[in-house]
């Protein structure tokens, strides 16, 4: 016999032999549920491994100690039995309970096959959950088709005896498929946000959502609970003027530019000290300081990019380490008086937005791994420039715009949003 023909029949023969062996395999799902038992885990896979069983897939929850466990494996169809038969002693002499069911091989076929499907990650935030809150955002998931894999608390579990202060409630839905309509059901989640008093994050779950590298921050209040120049103004006695021109832009009579050289003028006199005063009382949001810390530790760079003054900007740069800082900066006289004049160009919403891309472009950060948190209309440039944009506790036109609004619970609610777990993060995730 040649040799290519010896190949040929070989060939022949080792495919013959795969064949008879995927004959022989079968697939079964083995469900545990019951009370959690410290080595339940590795008694089943003990089990398992003496009969050389291949897992499929695995999965495992525990709520107040109370386990569920899913496994499932391919198996010679000769050791099947043997194999339910060992389970079943060892769950019983552990005191919980074990379901087999058969799975074909169409079946686990298809639902492999779903496996390349896109997956988008809903986060749901809130100072407690109900449990119609929580059937309101499933509703919409399913009313766009989307399947829901797992669903996993970020939060820690609130004490009912010594209930905290601050206390808060984050959930996080793996979803898998393709949104009908995803605009449509952004706009459902931002008015499900105003309606229930929750707040909804929805994001591909790609590489980008786990790669997050810069952050970007309007200052006035986001970072701090107040607006500089309102302070300013009332320092100064012109409060009701500065007031009056900020209506005006607001109605749309005046342009950003013009509104802002007009409040600043009103300034002319105001003694620098002043605002060396108001800065060390800056009312701090809440959460901050967390929020910073983590960012900080985990290699996050940090930037402000504000229409408000550089003044108190570099103030909260010292105090929290930020990489960036932009914003306005006053002219100051020689006898250490506000001129009434900025100098450099004004930082508005356009450039708040070309700042976000020049950042990323020195950082060498794609655009999708950026993050941009502001509550006003001069931020929404940078909010739907950013990868991730959040409009935190923003006023109804910014967040009926945004993707996502984070408006129930302090600036730190940002964490759950990157994917962040209290229970990951230590003395850091202490509230």
């Amino acid at each position: 016999m040649f040799p290519h023909e010896v190949l040929k029949q070989r060939t022949f023969l080792l495919s013959l032999y795969i064949i008879y062996d995927l004959m022989k395999k079968e697939q079964i799902l083995i469900r545990i549920t019951g009370k959690d038992r410290t080595g339940l885990t590795a008694a089943v896979m003990s089990i398992l491994a003496r009969y050389d069983a291949q897992v499929l897939d695995i999965g495992q929850a525990d709520i107040h100690s109370s386990l569920t466990l899913g496994i499932l494996v391919r198996i010679d169809e000769d050791n099947s039995g043997s194999m339910m038969k060992e389970l079943l002693f060892k769950t019983t002499e552990m005191g919980v309970n074990i379901g087999f069911e058969p799975v074909s091989d169409e079946s686990y076929e298809e639902w492999a096959g779903r496996q390349g499907k896109n997956r988008y990650i809903l986060t749901v935030i809130g100072r407690s959950l109900s449990a119609s809150q929580i059937e309101e955002a499933s509703t919409v998931i399913a009313g766009q088709g989307l399947n829901i894999d797992s669903i996993k608390r970020l939060t820690g579990r609130p004490s009912i005896m010594n209930p905290e202060r601050n206390v808060r409630s984050c959930i996080e839905f793996s979803l898998r498929g393709t949104p009908s309509d995803k605009a449509a059901m952004q706009r459902q989640l931002m008015a499900l946000s105003t309606e229930t008093g929750l707040d909804f994050s929805l994001q591909k779950d790609d590489m980008y959502r786990r790669m997050r590298r810069l952050i970007c921050f309007d200052m006035d209040s986001t970072l701090i609970q107040a607006e500089c120049i309102d302070e300013l103004a009332r320092r100064h006695g012109v409060y009701e003027d500065v007031a009056a021109i900020t209506e005006s832009a607001m109605r749309g009579e005046i342009d950003f530019k013009e509104s802002f050289t007009r409040r600043v003028a009103l300034l002319k006199g105001l003694p620098v000290s002043v605002m060396q005063d108001i800065a060390e009382n800056l009312p701090i949001t809440e959460g901050t300081d967390r929020l910073m810390s983590v960012l900080k530790t985990c290699g996050y760079k940090i930037a402000i990019l504000s229409g408000g003054f550089t003044f108190f900007g570099e103030y909260l740069q010292r105090r929290y380490g930020i990489d960036y800082i932009y914003a306005n900066e006053l002219e100051v006289g020689e006898d250490g008086l506000l001129t009434g004049r900025y100098v450099g160009e004004i930082v508005d919403g356009r450039r708040k937005a070309d700042l976000l891309k020049l950042i990323a472009q020195t950082e060498k950060v794609n655009l999708a791994q950026t993050i941009a948190v502001g509550d006003g209309a001069n931020d929404l440039p940078m909010l739907l420039e950013a990868g991730l944009g959040i409009a935190f506790h923003a006023k109804p036109r910014v967040k009926e715009s945004a993707r996502q609004s984070l408006s129930s619970v302090g600036l730190d609610g940002v964490l759950y949003f990157l994917g962040f777990k209290d229970s990951n993060l230590g003395e850091q995730g202490r509230l």
